[in-house]
Order: structure tokens, then C-alpha cells, then sequence
């Protein structure tokens, strides 16, 4: 298959954006840009569409989509929010849509239980991004990144061509993303103490701020956790896998410097957070190459739009092993921490 890559600038993004529903009504998969990574998009509503986002991306059925929407008022299309939980969900739809904010509630009966791996709750988002939230108001779209399961998440359509060239029919180049790392996922739920937003994967909207609506708490791991039915990993929404986001090359994460001993003969490439500081590994060894995820002056939010970018480049380095810094686990520093050691725990 021959994979067109289009471009939406200023002045013709409407005319792709008519490209891609035309693809996407005929039952097709086409990539399209969001604010945090690119998506791989279908059709909500097909299952037949969505089956092929899982085969082109080789993603196991057990872990579910984000379900994209083009206005607020079709959260009732996609999800029944319980009565209890209408204020509240009113209140964060208020506050981050359009944004890099996914809502897990009960889900409509008629969306097809692929999209959800089988669960009765859906994974809703407003993307902030014009394409994409264009495309669904035409249609609803399931979209997880657009990069084969388990890879690094693409922040460019150079990068999807990269992963899926020649695996899907269009591209819409939307530039480079603003934020670099997937939503912020929560679960609100309501106690005897009032409603509560379990955070099932960080994002960029950080803890911090959801606490100015209500109470955040952290779900809590048991043994059971761990596997659902089939004995897969038990998951309740996307990226909550505990092997993510990982490059093809070894991978390492160093929480502090006086861990990282480098081996004698192997090729090292280093992931920096600002390329100099006390907890800088880049006077440890010899590397080989250097990437910086914050060269300028040494703010999370820049270092989140180049994580990914920093590792494609080196994985394509050919290194025998990608040496990471840390991160300060603040605002959306957790996140990138998170796809970090997600990303390290694919290659142990």
C-alpha cells in the first residue's frame, strides 16, 4: 500500500480534513494530529475499522482506545454520565476540553466493545487540535498513537511514516505536537465524601491542577491488578501497560548518577534533561552521542514536547544501550517519568 502523507496548513486544512472523513467513512484508517501525539484513526462506530487499527498497530485486543469527539455536547454520544457525576464532569469538561484531558465513564451501549477491549466504561477526548477535532465532529474517531504497540509515541508525521509507512493510506501532516506526551487519563468517580478523580495515566494536565476541582488519588496496585481475563495485564484505560513507549535499542533509566557504571566496549547514547547540573550524567563516560530533551532553559514543558523526538533520534543512533536521565516529578515531569520508566521496564 502507498502511504500519502498531506499537509494541513493555513489554507487548504479544511479541504484534507474532507480527505480523511471521506477514508475514514469508507471503513479506512488514516493518521491524524492531535496536541499531544499523533493518532491512528477510525471510525468509532465500525468495528469492522476499528479491528484494523489494532492489526495495523500489532496492539493486543486487552488494551482499549481513546475515543475522539469534535463538540462537547457528544460526550452523551459516546458515554451515559451517571447523575451523581454530572457536575462534576461538567465542571472538567469546562475547564480542559478542547485538551489533552481523556474521561473514563460508563460507555453508550451501541459503542462496539472493541474499542473498549470489552469494558463497560469509554475513554472520552476533546482534542485541542483543529485537525483532529475537525475530522470528529464528522465522525467520532478511535484513535491511540499512531506507532506499532509498545514504540515510541509519534510527535511528527515523519515519525508515522517512519512506523506505519506503506500500513495505511494517508497521513495528515498537522506539524510538529504542542505537548509531546499523551492526555491526562481520570476516572471520576463519587464516595461518601464526594467525588473523587482517580488518575489512571499522567499527563499534561498535571495533579496539581485537577486538585483545584477535587480530591486526585492514585489507583492502588494489588497482586489481581496484574492480570485480567486469559491471565492478560489487567488495564482500565490506554498506556497502562507496564511495558511502553519503548525504542528498539536497550534502554536504561538513571535516578541517580552514582548508578549509572558504564561497561567497557559498549556504545552508550545519552537521553539529558538539560545537558549540564549536578545530577547530569554527561561528564560520566565517553558517549557517543547526546540528545537533550531541554536545551534551552531547562523547562519540563519543553522537555515534554522533545521526549520522544530525543529518543527516536536515539534509537536511531546505533548505540548498544540509551542511558536516561531523570526527571523532577512535578507538574508534567510525573508524566514523562511514567513513560520513562515504562519505556526502561520494555527492555528488562
Amino acid at each position: 500500500m502507498d502511504t500519502k502523507t498531506v499537509v494541513a496548513d493555513f489554507e487548504d486544512w479544511r479541504e484534507v480534513v474532507t480527505e480523511a472523513v471521506a477514508l475514514l467513512e469508507d471503513g479506512q484508517v488514516v493518521a491524524l494530529p492531535t496536541e499531544t501525539v499523533y493518532g491512528l484513526a477510525a471510525d468509532a462506530f465500525n468495528a469492522e475499522a476499528v479491528a484494523r487499527v489494532f492489526e495495523v498497530k500489532e496492539r493486543p485486543s486487552f488494551d482499549p482506545l481513546i475515543v475522539h469527539i469534535g463538540h462537547k455536547r457528544d460526550l452523551d454520544i459516546i458515554a451515559d454520565v451517571p447523575e451523581e457525576l454530572e457536575d462534576i464532569v461538567d465542571e472538567l469538561v469546562e475547564a480542559y476540553w478542547p485538551g489533552p484531558l481523556t474521561l473514563v465513564l460508563p460507555k453508550k451501549s451501541d459503542v462496539p466493545d472493541i474499542v473498549t477491549s470489552g469494558m463497560d466504561t469509554v475513554a472520552v477526548r476533546l482534542s485541542a487540535h483543529e485537525v483532529m477535532r475537525a475530522v470528529a465532529r464528522e465522525i467520532p474517531i478511535a484513535a491511540p498513537s499512531a506507532n506499532r504497540f509498545g514504540r515510541i509515541s509519534p510527535t511528527s508525521a515523519q515519525a508515522v511514516e517512519e512506523e506505519l509507512g506503506g500500513k495505511i493510506p494517508l497521513i495528515v501532516d498537522g506539524g510538529a505536537c504542542r505537548d509531546g506526551v499523551e492526555s491526562t487519563i481520570i476516572s471520576p468517580e463519587m464516595t461518601e465524601k464526594g467525588p473523587v478523580l482517580r488518575m489512571l495515566r499522567p499527563g499534561p494536565i498535571a495533579r496539581e491542577d485537577l486538585r483545584k476541582i477535587a480530591k486526585v488519588i492514585k489507583p492502588k496496585k494489588t497482586k489481581a491488578d496484574h492480570e485480567g481475563s486469559g491471565g492478560q495485564p489487567k488495564v482500565e484505560a490506554p498506556g497502562q501497560t507496564e511495558s511502553h513507549y519503548a525504542p528498539a535499542t536497550k534502554m536504561i533509566l538513571v535516578e541517580q548518577p552514582s548508578d549509572f557504571v558504564p561497561e567497557e566496549g559498549v556504545k552508550y547514547g545519552l537521553l539529558s534533561y538539560r545537558g549540564e547540573g549536578n545530577s547530569s550524567l554527561v561528564e560520566a563516560t565517553e558517549w557517543d552521542t547526546i540528545e537533550i530533551m531541554s536545551p534551552g532553559k531547562g523547562k519540563l514543558a519543553e522537555g515534554a514536547v522533545r521526549l520522544f523526538y530525543c529518543l527516536r533520534k536515539l534509537d536511531a543512533a546505533g548505540v548498544d544501550v540509551i542511558v536516561c536521565e531523570s526527571v523532577s516529578e512535578t507538574g508534567i515531569g510525573v508524566a514523562m517519568m511514567d513513560r520513562l520508566r515504562r519505556a526502561a521496564a520494555a527492555s528488562k
